[in-house]
């Protein structure tokens, strides 16, 4: 995600960008696995930044390794909160 924002002259540090992350573990089969994790990030943007950022972040997981390695296997949740400050 920081590459992307970074190549849209959106700086993503230092602490630009952060995240919550949660998982949830069941049991469905009698093992125990990760079924879903839920991100929530954080970032901070310069005001005008707002419309470049929200289509980042819609469409960032296409190009995140992590995100394309678990697709199928673990339900990813993405959400997010934009800040704006004057540049």
């Amino acid at each position: 995600m920081s590459g992307a924002l970074e190549a849209r002259q959106i700086p993503s540090s230092p602490d630009k960008v952060s995240a919550d992350v949660q998982g949830t573990i069941e049991a469905p089969e009698g093992v125990l696995k990760i079924t879903k994790i839920s991100c929530r990030y954080h970032v901070k943007v310069p005001e005008g930044k707002e419309e470049t950022t929200e289509r980042v972040l819609k469409v960032f997981d296409r190009g995140c390794p992590v995100a394309q390695t678990l697709e199928g296997a673990v339900d990813i949740e993405h959400s997010w909160e934009i800040e704006t400050y004057k540049a």
